[in-house]
């Protein structure tokens, strides 16, 4: 399926969403105000017709669901946003940019399952492929529209900070990462791919984390540099403002159809 293919799909399965519910509501007026003037096995019918429509409905929003997940896994991104990349840093490889835009697709689900809630980007290369595939409008306007069902505006990458607000856009990006690759985001082994990039394509100013921060701690402890680098845990840690034990509200959420609620912001 491509994506134009998957934009019509979305837009038919809404619309039968819309028919489906407005017909539920039409038989639970029926089953309301006007069942008197029903036979009696009509009047049987209305509770199973009404419960027949909502369970419809429900299918297709989970399909519909499941269609913006396969757009942001598999969908066809530009092919220029590699050449893009490795102009900025010639170092990379054709093998580094897959890896890139992969993490790139990561960051995208993660926005995707939230449920709208702001999502912050913790990758400085992964950041600048982003910006690279918002500069070519139309498609990234078609994309996001088959994606999320909105655009989704572009936000500089960041670390943790003083902003509470910023810190769980970050925790939802670590936990939805840790999720789409069976990491426990409270005790993680290894990095998942989006928050390990900067550090191993070894991207000058990137975001350095390590999910084992003993190294760092002894570092510090002992007056040394720790250097540019991030600790995994302190997402959940409390050592930053924000609802850490939630991972600002991401641990314990379903995934969500994307097309409602704010993104993140300029």
């Amino acid at each position: 399926m491509d994506l134009d293919r998957g934009l019509r799909w979305l837009r038919w399965s809404g619309w039968l969403i819309d028919v489906l519910l407005l017909l539920a509501m039409m038989v639970g007026l029926v089953w309301l105000f006007g069942v008197s003037l029903l036979p009696g096995a009509q009047r049987a019918a209305l509770p199973v017709l009404w419960v027949g429509l909502m369970v419809l409905a429900g299918a297709v929003q989970v399909w519909r669901r499941a269609l913006r997940e396969w757009v942001v896994r598999e969908a066809r991104l530009p092919k220029f946003l590699h050449s893009k990349l490795r102009e900025r840093w010639p170092h990379l490889t054709a093998k580094d940019c897959e890896l890139v835009e992969r993490g790139l697709r990561q960051f995208f689900l993660g926005f995707l399952r939230s449920r709208g809630k702001p999502v912050a980007m913790p990758s400085r290369v992964v950041d600048a492929m982003w910006h690279e595939f918002i500069l070519s409008t139309r498609s990234y306007q078609q994309w996001c529209s088959a994606a999320f069902g909105r655009f989704l505006h572009h936000t500089p990458a960041e670390a943790m900070g003083e902003n509470a607000s910023r810190n769980d856009s970050l925790r939802r990006a670590w936990f939805w990462a840790c999720r789409d690759e069976a990491i426990d985001p409270l005790q993680p082994t290894r990095l998942p791919l989006l928050f390990a990039l900067d550090a191993k394509l070894s991207i000058d100013g990137g975001f350095y984390y390590q999910p084992d921060c003993s190294d760092i701690h002894r570092k510090s402890a002992a007056g040394g540099d720790s250097g540019q680098t991030y600790c995994a845990t302190s997402f959940s840690d409390g050592s930053h403002s924000g609802d850490g034990s939630g991972f600002g509200g991401a641990d314990g959420s379903g995934g969500g159809d994307g097309g409602d609620g704010g993104g993140g912001g300029d």
